[in-house]
């Protein structure tokens, strides 16, 4: 009889990495605390620690000279006398465009010309004056971020060469130093060679090497760089974490960082962790070091504590996002006679308390899958993902850019983000703004297609060591993986270094050795020659138990379309091969995209102008999207999530994105916050353009934080069929306690597969949160009835909390979604009216997001405590209210607010300043029956218009 235990393919890798250690190894050290309110943790603070003055540190960001090529000889000795001065941090092309060297690469086929500076040596120098020699004896010299790679000289002293984007070179400087300095920096050509793979010589995002959307190597010092005096003892890379499900709950956390220098007799460790906000608890502690234990370089310190009254951190819809922040000073036990004030070192660094755990498919364990279910907090989470993108080809890496896309993927109730390996370990900004929003994050190695194989050891290595202590704090983060798409040397030393760092470095989160892999999938028929018509079915059939990224590519909109096009292409359609158009699609055309997205939106529109391929893309991309994310959905457990591809852009042009590189949403980002909603009521459907088929539609009500009383009787949950002249078809209704009312109360109908096992716990908690409502029954039609209209929504005491449609039958006679009846629309608003932030919240119950949840006896069980309402995300951007009225005869379909560029350019629709407004609005594409209005807020009201399918 065999009665090994099963293991799970993430509990065989775990083993095969041989990781020596773990941050949690060394022994506990025992430390004395205290509890005392936040508010006067910063007054004991400063009676502890406040009178300790740390080592100086100098920030050399700012403006450098720039020069290209030129020997070391001209560049080291000599006047720079054909610098240009740049801002550091910066890519070179961005500076070469301040400077009026280029134009902007963004626009037009500008690209091509900016590419050859790539490829060029660029030397970058930076003067600056040290006060205070003295406290600047022991320095290292660090740079965050150089691409592709680098030389440094200081004073005229070579310091060496490093190679790799994403972090480095440190150097120890403290003998080169004078009152005066001289840093300079040759900053590498990027690689020439076969863009699809020389790239492979190095550590980048490569999104931007020509396989994707845009030629343009990124060259640049794109990082801080800094001068930090070193003096005798150092708190370097503080780590807390909560290492069970249970220390979560009590708020248990272990604290790991390591002291470097040489304990004296008499030093200790002040520290503190405090909630962010709020009147929480705080808890102050010293730990004594013992210089006769603690005597070498680099030594690993590891403390244990308690929490009182913890403040769990959890994903996007599922509750808050409390952040705690964790202050440590190193305090010298006599002052030091010297030169110096310098007399301990202080540290300090945000996290949040939660664990992250994984669990198996209701099928079981099994050694070639990973356990793919999310739990956090100890509660099941279904995965509605989509992928992240680096941000920009020309590194401009700002906080608020950041601010605006992320803000926009809590809008579409994305809880979690793929970073995939054609991008970067990201910055800093982009964790802290998830930490804040709730947006879990798959952090890939920036390797593609078994680079990993390929790139320089040393660099990577580098990559994953560097970035795993900076990244690992962060509660977003919930795993690592080794790289995009890689099916062959799976089992390389480069995968079992990234591997074991995941485990020697931080322990608390699984580690996957590429995407797809152990049952995660992708998907890309659309580029491999299907007719629109099989694709869009098929898509709406997967089944995956977690595809990971599929999607179809889609125009922006048409305002976006125009900031990239010169004047004298605009009006031509359709477009000239090899000139500005597709020279922002998608691999630049090399594979047919043309072709291809030109018979996917002929599905819907006449392609037959720039604006009409914009609106049949963009319809095309929803229909892609929207039924597998929804059937994924309906479908939890047996399927544990959808991961879209994708959110954002590297470079503006025609890309599978729901929101483009200007940060101007799609079509489909409205309906991915509908799919994706909290509480939805959504019509699965296996064939989109058969209208001579009869079909039996189901009806599923998704309610994740269970705010719905099924016992009450105050909602309904209904859907509506209209025909091609918006008359009212047929409509079902289901309310709380109505028949059938086994269906609302039974076991989630995911399917008919007996494995499904209902003492599992993602089971019991799909079952609260998925019920099947029942089915909705169409018959055939002839063609000329063509399309077919579907209402869902879900109303409770009048309100309408969620409200979607869906269109069927639009292939069989192209154009029909926009020839139907037309009504007639008013908009009124009034310019400056500010909203409360609670007033949007409420206006959010359209999308079924941000409701207020009873958060009592939180504590006791850790389900209800993920039910609490999370803050209104974003609501400081829905600043003004518009109000929009159906006034005619018929349901108005898709009612968008848009910015009326040729009014508010006086007829110019090339106008640059109408162009490049962004319509940030919370809802669009919506339907408004006869008669109806609703308010919807937007963040500003300048040109703005209203129009619907059926209103022109």
């Amino acid at each position: 009889m065999n009665t090994r235990q099963a293991l799970s393919k993430d509990q065989i890798d775990r083993q095969s990495f041989k990781a020596q250690y773990t941050p949690w190894d060394q022994p506990i050290s025992e430390i004395q605390t205290e509890q005392v309110e936040r508010r006067q943790a910063q007054a004991n603070w400063q009676q502890q620690a406040g009178t300790i003055m740390e080592a100086p540190h100098l920030l050399l960001d700012g403006q450098w000279q720039m020069a290209e090529e030129g020997d070391e000889q001209q560049r080291l000795q000599q006047v720079w006398d054909d610098a240009y001065v740049v801002n550091v941090p910066g890519s070179i092309h961005q500076a070469l465009v301040d400077n009026g060297v280029l134009g902007d690469p963004s626009f037009g086929e500008n690209a091509d010309a900016a590419k050859d500076y790539s490829h060029r040596t660029w030397w970058h120098k930076v003067d600056f004056e040290l006060d205070q020699l003295e406290q600047w004896q022991q320095a290292r010299l660090v740079f965050e971020g150089v691409s592709p790679a680098c030389d440094v000289w200081l004073n005229g002293q070579a310091l060496g060469y490093h190679n790799g984007a994403f972090g480095g070179p440190e150097h120890e400087v403290g003998q080169l130093l004078q009152a005066s300095n001289t840093l300079i920096v040759r900053v590498h050509p990027a690689p020439l060679g076969n863009e699809w793979n020389i790239w492979h010589s190095t550590v980048v995002f490569n999104c931007n090497y020509g396989w994707h959307y845009v030629n343009l190597p990124a060259v640049g010092i794109w990082q801080s760089v800094k001068l930090e005096a070193v003096n005798r003892m150092e708190i370097r890379h503080p780590f807390v974490a909560a290492l069970s499900l249970e220390q979560a709950l009590a708020g248990q956390v272990d604290v790991s960082f390591t002291l470097t220098g040489q304990v004296q007799p008499g030093d200790v460790v002040h520290g503190v962790i405090r909630p962010e906000q709020g009147d929480g608890q705080a808890v102050l502690f010293t730990w004594e070091p013992q210089a006769g234990e603690w005597s070498s370089d680099d030594e690993p310190v590891h403390l244990q504590l308690n929490i009182p009254q913890p403040q769990l951190w959890w994903p996007l819809d599922m509750g808050e996002q409390p952040l705690y922040r964790i202050r440590l000073a190193y305090q010298y036990g006599e002052r030091e006679q010297a030169a110096t004030d310098v007399n301990g070192d202080v540290v300090e660094t945000t996290f949040g308390i939660r664990h992250i755990g994984m669990l198996p498919s209701p099928q079981g364990t099994q050694e070639e899958l990973y356990d793919w279910t999310f739990a956090v907090n100890g509660v099941p989470v279904f995965a509605k993902g989509t992928g992240w993108c680096t941000l920009d080809a020309l590194m401009d890496f700002g906080r608020e850019h950041y601010e605006h896309f992320l803000q926009l993927a809590a809008d579409q109730h994305v809880n979690m983000m793929r970073a995939w390996g054609g991008g970067m370990p990201e910055t800093d900004d982009f964790y802290d703004l998830c930490d804040r929003l709730g947006i879990m994050i798959l952090q890939e190695w920036p390797t593609c297609w078994g680079s990993h194989a390929n790139q320089p050891y040393d660099a990577l290595e580098e990559t994953v060591q560097r970035n795993t202590l900076r990244l690992r704090n962060h509660p977003s983060l919930v795993m690592w993986g080794g790289g995009n798409e890689t099916s062959s040397e799976l089992d390389h030393e480069s995968m079992n270094m990234m591997g074991r760092y995941s485990v020697e470095l931080d322990g608390t989160r699984p580690f996957h050795r590429t995407d797809p892999l152990g049952g995660s999938t992708h998907d890309h028929i659309v580029w491999n020659g299907w007719t629109p018509a099989y694709s869009f079915d098929y898509y709406a059939g997967l089944d995956d138990m977690l595809l990971s990224e599929f999607g179809l590519a889609s125009a922006p909109v048409l305002e976006s379309v125009l900031r990239y096009m010169p004047e004298e292409e605009r009006h031509q359609w359709p477009p000239e091969p090899g000139r500005s158009f597709y020279h922002h699609l998608p691999a630049f055309n090399t594979r047919d995209e043309m072709r291809i997205l030109s018979e996917f939106a002929g599905s819907f529109v006449p392609c037959e102008s720039l604006e009409q391929f914009v609106t049949g893309t963009q319809l095309a991309q929803v229909v892609s999207l929207r039924h597998k994310m929804e059937r994924a959905r309906c479908h939890w457990p047996l399927q544990t999530g959808v991961v879209t591809y994708k959110l954002n852009d590297v470079y503006p042009g025609v890309s599978w994105a729901t929101i483009d590189w200007y940060g101007v949403p799609k079509m489909s980002h409205y309906f991915t916050a509908d799919s994706y909603a909290p509480l939805a009521v959504v019509v699965l459907f296996e064939k989109l353009n058969s209208p001579d088929v009869d079909q039996a539609l189901p009806v599923y009500l998704l309610d994740e934080r269970r705010q719905l009383d099924l016992h009450q009787e105050d909602w309904t949950a209904g859907v509506r069929v209209y025909d091609a002249q918006l008359q009212l078809l047929q409509s079902e209704a289901w309310q709380a306690g109505s028949s059938p009312s086994d269906t609302l109360h039974s076991t989630a109908q995911h399917s008919n597969d007996s494995s499904l096992d209902t003492t599992n716990q993602p089971a019991v908690l799909a079952a609260q949160q998925v019920r099947k409502l029942g089915e909705i029954s169409l018959t055939s039609a002839p063609l000329e009835d063509a399309p077919l209209l579907i209402v869902s929504e879900l109303v409770q005491a009048g309100e309408v909390l969620y409200r979607t449609f869906y269109w069927l039958n639009f292939d069989a006679r192209p154009g029909v979604l926009l020839n139907l009846p037309s009504t007639t629309l008013s908009l009124d608003w009034e310019d400056g009216t500010a909203i409360t932030v609670d007033a949007v919240s409420l206006s959010f119950s359209a999308l079924g997001g941000h409701q207020p949840v009873d958060s009592t006896n939180q504590a006791a069980d850790p389900i209800n405590q993920a039910n609490r309402s999370d803050q209104a995300v974003g609501a400081s951007r829905y600043k003004h209210q518009v109000k929009v009225t159906n006034t005619g005869e018929f349901p108005a379909v898709a009612v968008e607010l848009y910015n009326d560029i040729r009014s508010s350019s006086q007829g110019n629709a090339q106008s640059n300043e109408a162009a490049s407004s962004i319509l940030l609005a919370e809802d669009n594409f919506f339907w408004l029956d006869r008669g109806e209005s609703r308010i919807i807020h937007v963040a500003s009201p300048q040109s703005l218009s209203v129009r619907a399918w059926n209103v022109k």
